[in-house]
């Protein structure tokens, strides 16, 4: 369960700062930064890193100090936030018809 909740945790997160329009005015909008914030894949990496190096103020998940540890645990966050993107938007599941 440790995984699913740092997944949802990563995803909930990189959706609320790559979409989230209470955001708009402060989020980046040109250069390398604005091209991170309108990533999931890209900002999903950083998120799930900040989450690693702040596992240990929650009971949610724990991971260890490793930084290989935390480098993997971004790579998750960015696939799986990217997949998750992919899959759901605000109508639920995305459908393409042909």
């Amino acid at each position: 369960m440790t995984l699913v909740y740092f997944i949802l945790c990563c995803y909930g997160l990189t959706q609320i700062l790559v979409y989230g329009s209470i955001l708009d005015s402060i989020r980046p909008k040109e250069g390398k930064l604005g091209e991170l914030f309108r990533c999931p894949m890209c900002l999903g990496f950083w998120v799930g890193l900040i989450l690693w190096a702040l596992n240990s103020y929650t009971g949610l998940f724990s991971f260890d100090d490793s930084l290989v540890t935390g480098v993997l645990l971004g790579c998750l966050s960015s696939g799986t936030s990217y997949i998750l993107t992919m899959l759901f938007d605000d109508e639920g599941i995305k459908v393409k018809s042909h």
